[in-house]
């Protein structure tokens, strides 16, 4: 056996390494062609998750009209106004620092440029660079950074520009945050809130788009929350900084320009749900669909959708808290329906629907009708391109059609 390292005469040629001009200068027509492929790549990119975002992002007709979002429980009673999601999480945050001087918020941009989503825009004129900061492209660090300032007594949010580069900062956020209360003896809490987008965003393919629910879900010591409506947002942002243990919020991009209705409590600075609390968006008796974040959207046009194509009433639940869960709704409402659907972005191994559907079987197995069912995301890699990328995702249709093959209608 040759000990050279460049001995390539297997692969049925002599070995060719060096930097030679006839190796890697292209001919015309290829430079050309690959310009052009290029040109459309960027094109592409540039343009089609415009059109796809503008049609994810605008407003269902039932959320235009106050009286039937608050019939339909989209709001709670009472005098409303809209407000985006985005709009929400910036004034809880506001409201936050405002009550408490030890409440500041760190990350990627979220000072100078109001965020890259715009969640944090005023903060820094309102509050100032000792309270909004700016750190270095380093989620582990500067993650390292916020969780120790919450180990001595500071209430850091600390914003990640996509959950899906929070991976950079798992130690600190799991091995650190998570488990000092409890390691401590519950000497020592750590007050901290992570925060950013969360799974499913038009044209990012597989590093930008996944959904961390279930990741989060599963680690004792962490509250872990799903906001879908700007009440949503607002009531679980105030709730998660004022909790003395560290809470994931797990955001939407494509949720951030939505706009909802917005009751009178909800205006109010002392407005904040509970974790471990779902909430019924949609009443029903045939049919329980449990889901979270964008999702919850899908299910309300999908529920509508069983309505008038098969007489189906679809009761729908907003988790809003993935944990704590709130069990006793979902297996309440079961009781009723007799039939249980889940519907989330993640995956299906291991997932959120997989829990939900084991509490069904464990707390209301003698009222179920048929074997619960659960609308996920694909078992693969978020792909880039559009097509591959619609069929990797729940939509309204997929979630009409499973519903209408369990109730067998």
């Amino acid at each position: 056996m040759s000990n050279s390292g460049s001995d390539f005469s297997t692969l049925g040629g002599p070995a060719k390494h060096s930097l030679s001009p006839d190796l890697y200068t292209p001919s015309p027509s290829l430079f050309l062609r690959s310009q052009r492929r290029v040109f459309a790549m960027v094109a592409s990119r540039m343009f089609r998750p415009t059109s796809r975002l503008v049609s994810a992002s605008i407003a269902r007709p039932a959320l235009r009209f106050r009286p039937v979002a608050v019939s339909r429980h989209y709001a709670t009673q009472g005098g409303v106004k809209e407000m985006t999601v985005r709009e929400a999480l910036n004034e809880a945050m506001a409201e936050e620092m405002e009550r408490n001087d030890k409440v500041f918020v760190l990350g990627e941009e979220v000072a100078q440029y109001n965020g890259a989503y715009k969640v944090t825009k005023g903060l820094l004129d309102r509050f100032g660079e000792k309270r909004v900061i700016d750190s270095p492209i380093t989620e582990s660090g500067f993650t390292g950074l916020t969780v120790g300032a919450a180990l001595a007594g500071l209430h850091p949010v600390c914003e990640f520009m996509t959950f899906n580069f929070a991976m950079q900062a798992i130690d600190q956020i799991i091995n650190s945050a998570a488990k000092t209360h409890y390691m401590s003896g519950g000497i020592q809490p750590c007050n901290i809130t992570f925060r950013g987008p969360n799974g499913f965003a038009a044209g990012v393919a597989a590093q930008h788009s996944q959904d961390y629910s279930a990741w989060y879900g599963s680690i004792p010591g962490l509250k872990v929350v799903s906001p879908y409506s700007a009440e949503d947002a607002k009531g679980l942002m105030k709730a998660a900084i004022r909790d003395p243990n560290p809470v994931v919020v797990l955001e939407n991009e494509l949720l951030y320009g939505l706009s909802f209705p917005m009751s009178e409590e909800a205006q109010k600075d002392d407005f904040v749900i509970p974790f471990g609390k779902a909430k019924i968006e949609r009443p029903g008796k045939d049919l329980t669909i449990v889901t979270l974040s964008r999702c919850v959207g899908q299910s309300l046009v999908a529920a509508e959708k069983l309505k008038q194509k098969y007489g189906i009433e679809a009761e729908v639940i907003n988790l809003r808290s993935i944990k704590p869960l709130d069990v006793e709704s979902i297996v309440k409402s079961v009781k009723k329906t007799g039939h249980m659907m889940a519907v989330e972005s993640g995956f299906p191994s291991f997932g959120v629907g997989a829990e939900l559907i084991a509490l069904t079987a464990e707390y209301a197995w003698d009222y179920l009708q048929a074997p619960p069912v659960r609308v996920t995301g694909a078992e693969v890699p978020t792909p880039y391109a559009q097509k591959l990328e619609e069929m990797s995702f729940p939509t309204e249709d997929l979630i009409v059609d499973y519903a209408a093959k369990l109730l067998r209608a």
